[in-house]
């Protein structure tokens, strides 16, 4: 068996895996890359790069989940590429995510940042709509064989609707290897989707590392933080909160926790605007699929759905509806994307209101180097939005969490479930830190012996 790491080894973007293993060469994700827009790692070029890869012949592809880091670059097998098996949430997600992508680069284009050739999309609606013939959903738990020699078995991760990670058997002449790839894990008890199973024996492991140096703050802890930030700009200060957040996933989340708390009694918000079209379109395909959901999430769609939500709540969907967001002075709460901060209807209302003290930024979500959210994070005085400068004088929160994506402690809960010791364990989907950490830690109490992934790099496992 051999694994060919092109993504997400050393990052936490871009996420795709090569196997080949007997007769039977495949993928597991095929993510796009996000991050920096210039310097050597830059994102558009690199994408480019990967989606030009001559990665030989496939005969298939397994997505973990519809978040773009994953899914991406799937259009490069528009044409007579090999069928995509993934969970029946994701298979409904991956087109709306798609299409989404394809949209914010037919808009770049026309924008003229450059004349070069290679600013062009690196896919269109059309070839969106042709990948999304060959996807096939298949339930959790079921086993399905994509080719004569493997089969495979998706498995709840608990990160976002239809997230799975896999576990694959593959037969290599008379003997049967088992290979299994984690995706993103989510926390042992997820706000918005089903608990995460546990892992199978497995003689080679790919296991993600994104929190792997740290843990996230207990949910109690973060829901004082949430009451006390809301308290403090919207109420004290009379300003707006501007939360950017992952459209899929992320912001599902953080309605829900403001539905818990406001049911509560415990924070009073009068009004909260999802600006994100792809937001409402998520949700909608999220909520279709209420077995892949936590029973709060349930019970929050259908207080949605009878309009008995505690709180005021809307979704924006014209240009001029995010515009007039702009004007309002106080009293609301907005939720936009992107997650990062570097595209999207997010940069206007942070255009408008990070230079007023009276405001407060809310981010949920993990922000990667580079990105226009993690500066902010680091504590920049100033950022480049639309030609300007502009000051950041709004106060910057960080709720620690509510993360999509398990802390150390809780990737180590996941690995000691595993029954048994892989012969092989590659960490991949961290910056170098976390990815080094979560390796020493697994070395030094599991006595497993993982290898830090790098990119490009082909194993023998």
């Amino acid at each position: 068996m051999r694994l060919t790491f092109y993504g997400a080894a050393g990052e936490v973007t871009g996420s795709c895996l090569h196997v080949q293993a007997g007769a039977a060469r495949f993928l597991v994700d095929c993510g796009m890359f996000q991050g920096a827009a210039r310097g050597p790692h830059n994102a558009a070029a690199r994408n480019r790069a990967n989606y030009g890869r001559e990665l030989g012949p496939l005969d298939f592809v397994l997505v973990t989940h519809a978040h773009i880091d994953h899914c991406g670059l799937l259009p490069r097998f528009a044409a007579g590429g090999p069928p995509i098996f993934c969970t029946k949430p994701t298979a409904d997600l991956i087109p709306v995510m798609l299409k989404d992508s394809a949209h914010v680069q037919s808009r770049g284009a026309r924008r003229g940042r450059r004349a070069a050739a290679t600013d062009a999309p690196l896919y269109t609606m059309a070839e969106v709509d042709r990948l999304a013939t060959r996807l096939h959903g298949v339930p959790y738990g079921v086993p399905v064989q994509p080719h004569p020699d493997v089969t495979v078995t998706l498995k709840s991760a608990g990160h976002i609707a239809g997230a799975a990670f896999a576990e694959i058997r593959v037969r290599e002449g008379r003997r049967e290897r088992t290979l299994t790839v984690s995706g993103d894990l989510g926390e042992h008890s997820p706000l918005v989707v089903r608990d995460r199973d546990p892992p199978a024996a497995t003689e080679v492991l790919v296991v993600e590392s994104t929190y792997g140096d740290r843990n996230h703050r207990p949910l109690a802890a973060t829901e004082d933080e949430l009451v006390q930030v809301l308290h403090e700009v919207l109420h004290e200060r009379r300003g707006n909160v501007i939360v950017p957040a992952f459209a899929l996933g992320r912001a599902q989340e953080f309605l829900v926790l403001l539905y818990r708390l406001a049911r509560a009694g415990r924070v009073r918000v009068p009004l909260v605007f999802v600006d994100s079209p792809l937001a409402r379109q998520a949700a909608d395909v999220t909520f279709a699929h209420l077995d892949a959901l936590d029973e709060l999430a349930a019970e929050f769609h259908a207080a949605q759905r009878t309009r008995q939500l505690p709180f005021e709540l809307r979704y924006t969907e014209s240009v001029d509806d995010s515009i007039f967001l702009n004007s309002l002075r106080q009293g609301a709460l907005i939720v936009a994307a992107s997650g990062m901060c570097d595209a999207g209807r997010i940069r206007h209302h942070l255009r408008h209101n990070l230079p007023r003290a009276e405001c407060g930024v809310l981010f949920t979500g993990y922000q990667a180097s580079g990105t226009l959210g993690r500066r902010i994070v680091d504590g920049a005085r100033s950022v480049h939005l639309f030609g300007e400068t502009i000051p950041v004088r709004a106060s910057v929160h960080t709720l620690g969490g509510l993360s999509a994506h398990a802390g150390q402690d809780s990737l180590m809960q996941w690995l000691r479930a595993l029954p048994g010791k892989p012969r092989a364990t590659y960490v991949v989907h961290g910056e170098p830190q976390a990815a080094h950490a979560l390796s020493a830690r697994i070395a030094r109490e599991l006595r497993w012996a993982p290898t830090v992934a790098a990119a490009g790099v082909g194993y023998e496992a």
